[in-house]
């Protein structure tokens, strides 16, 4: 019993940063629409976009987007 549990625990271990790979990792970036001339925080780039950074979490695209010169209109 207790080999099948070390098992599951080694399979676990490899497993978990496979999946969040698969989801993007958290990657944020903000973007610029040069057709609107606005900034937003995405999680991927659209066609048509800058991009001005990129950035780990959302709540620092955010703060860093609003320093910004390009997205303070």
């Amino acid at each position: 019993m207790r080999k099948y549990i070390v098992a599951a625990v080694v399979i676990g271990a490899f497993a978990t940063p496979a999946l969040a790979v698969e989801t993007g990792g958290g990657h944020y970036f903000v973007g610029f629409d040069t057709t609107s001339h606005t900034c937003s925080v995405v999680t991927e780039m659209a066609p048509g976009m800058k991009m001005m950074g990129e950035y780990d979490s959302k709540e620092a695209a955010e703060k860093a987007m609003a320093e910004m010169g390009e997205c303070k209109s």
